[in-house]
């Protein structure tokens, strides 16, 4: 009778574990540390401490002067990317280092958060863990509330707005090897759609890869620019550098990207609709994002 009691209290307490785990409320980036001098520096310092801890940066982008982002990747990434549907959009995390005032930041996109928000089959808890002890851990960042994991699995942010499986199908060149090399190719020239290479990650065994793209916005496309959207809404005191760079999937001879509505959202889910530095702010930019990618990668683009 007593194991049985015992066993009981060992199922309930689980159930109430996870439970608390499922309702915990995520923050889409982590602080790692906030530090004095020269952006340069410091990321080079970050770099060797990453190195360290078994991640490859595969992208380095600078969208501004004040920033520069890490694009970084390891096994356990990628083979989870590879496992999930559609998993490419989670294969890296982004690593920032933003001075901001008189201080650098240090940030990283949580994974734990993007796991939930890719729908992947591992929440990458592991990969948080190393990322927080290579370079610091100073707690979760981004929205004032947090969203929990079931809510970020099926993340929509606000009524008749897309979801993470809304994905836009840019072109469709009919086969992989093509797809790739044609857009390699294009993000490669000058393009007007002003959209160039940062990385890219190939999914082993998988016809799936992932590259990410700056975003120029030249001509009248000025509004799909990283810089304008991050100057519009990216205000509060620490930075949310690590919503940068856009990505692209190429799977199966097609190529996606995610509707600007959901992928500025996730980084952004607290964001209100109207006043300054809201969505409305920045109201030309999903159409204008859509455009720019679809004629980058050699689509043709027609306004719905």
């Amino acid at each position: 009778m007593k194991i049985i009691k015992i066993l009981m209290l060992g199922i309930s307490m689980f159930y109430v574990a996870s439970s608390m785990a499922a309702d915990a409320l995520l923050k889409t980036f982590v602080l790692a540390e906030q530090t004095t001098g020269d952006v340069a520096e410091v990321t080079a310092a970050t770099k060797s401490k990453l190195a360290k801890a078994g991640f490859e940066v595969v992208g380095e982008y600078s969208p501004y002067s004040t920033a520069t982002i890490l694009i970084v990747t390891n096994n356990e990434l990628k083979a989870n990317a590879v496992n999930s549907d559609f998993g490419a959009f989670g294969a890296a995390q982004r690593v920032t280092i933003t001075k901001a005032n008189n201080e650098v930041q240090v940030a990283f996109t949580n994974p734990v958060y993007m796991s939930h928000v890719y729908r992947m089959k591992s929440d990458l808890s592991d990969v948080a863990d190393k990322l927080k002890s290579a370079l610091g851990d100073k707690g979760e960042f981004g929205p004032d509330a947090g969203v929990t994991a079931k809510g970020l699995r099926d993340y929509q942010y606000k009524w008749l707005m897309p979801y993470f499986d809304d994905r836009l199908k840019l072109v469709d060149y009919g086969n992989q090897k093509v797809a790739i090399e044609k857009v390699e190719s294009l993000l490669a020239a000058t393009n007007k759609g002003g959209a160039k290479k940062v990385y890219r990650i190939d999914m082993a065994g998988k016809e799936e890869t992932v590259i990410g793209v700056s975003m120029a916005g030249p001509g009248n496309l000025d509004c799909s620019g990283d810089k304008y959207i991050m100057d519009n809404i990216d205000f509060k005191k620490l930075k949310s550098t690590g919503h940068l760079p856009y990505e692209i999937v190429i799977s199966k001879g097609k190529v996606y990207t995610l509707p600007a509505e959901f992928r500025i959202a996730i980084s952004f889910p607290d964001l209100s609709m109207m006043g300054d530095n809201s969505f409305m702010s920045i109201m030309c930019a999903p159409l204008a994002i859509q455009e720019a990618l679809t004629v980058a990668v050699g689509g043709e683009f027609v306004e719905e």
